[in-house]
């Protein structure tokens, strides 16, 4: 599969504070991606170096000439006084009445083009984000928490619809989340991070790993069950199946409020 992105021994210090250290990685067209980490991992600074958002103090990131990416953030407050519609915030994104229309009924909100955006309920309010990232036709599609304040079966039912896009579209999709199991279950791939690539593979594999279990405890096996995800998507991923671990690293937690989480 194409590498839209690749990372080559990233490393990032705040406030002469070690955040990231000598992380690689590569995001290829048709996968999904999900980094997974404790508060002060590192997640949210690795995704704004993979997006340009941030340059690197160590190693570089190689993009894929033309590369479009479609964001969804972490949260977006909208003042409830601010007259903005949910197709006046599409508008935004510079597409014509039918993009905008189409994207609304891609991510299963048709027909909400005019209501107000504060007046939507959380799951709504993301599939809106959504759409705006659709309209830009991105060839990696990238989500930071994107699934945050919705309840399991609202989580459960906006990762199904980022399987289904990513079929239909056959864009990358780069997840990052410090909820474990619905979002890991939706994943091909699973990045383990703690400043440092801790270990990597599929679900199944990563969530037996020791460098997770160090972080995240034993009791995930269970709900990571319910919601396994079936791999048969009629694409590769061997090259993925393998777990990539650090032994040699101090994985004791520290959620200390440090910058990088």
């Amino acid at each position: 599969m194409i590498a839209l992105v690749e990372a080559q021994g990233l490393g990032v210090s705040f406030a002469g504070q070690r955040v990231l250290r000598d992380v690689s990685l590569t995001l290829r067209r048709g996968e999904i991606v999900t980094v997974v980490g404790p508060n002060g991992s590192g997640k949210s600074t690795l995704l704004r170096l993979l997006i340009g958002a941030e340059r690197p103090d160590e190693g570089r990131v190689v993009r894929a000439p033309g590369l479009r990416i479609g964001y969804v953030p972490q949260k977006l407050a909208v003042d409830r006084t601010l007259p903005l519609s949910v197709d006046g915030f599409l508008r935004l994104a510079g597409a014509d009445a039918g993009a905008r229309t189409a994207a609304l009924e891609h991510v299963g909100i048709p027909g909400l083009g005019g209501r107000q955006l504060a007046a939507l309920s959380g799951g709504q309010f993301q599939r809106a984000l959504l759409a705006q990232a659709l309209l830009r036709r991105p060839d990696l599609l990238v989500l930071d928490e994107a699934a945050q304040g919705l309840d399991q079966p609202g989580e459960a039912r906006f990762y199904r619809l980022i399987e289904q896009l990513r079929s239909e579209l056959g864009c990358g999709v780069l997840m990052v989340s410090h909820d474990l199991h619905v979002v890991m279950a939706a994943s091909d791939r699973v990045v383990c991070l703690n400043g440092h690539v801790c270990c990597e593979g599929t679900p199944t594999v990563v969530s037996a790993a020791p460098e997770y279990r160090a972080l995240f405890g034993y009791g995930t096996d269970g709900a990571l069950a319910l919601y396994r995800h079936d791999h048969d998507h009629g694409h590769d991923h061997a090259y993925g199946h393998d777990l990539r671990h650090d032994d040699g690293h101090d994985h004791e937690r520290d959620d200390g409020g440090k910058a990088g989480t």
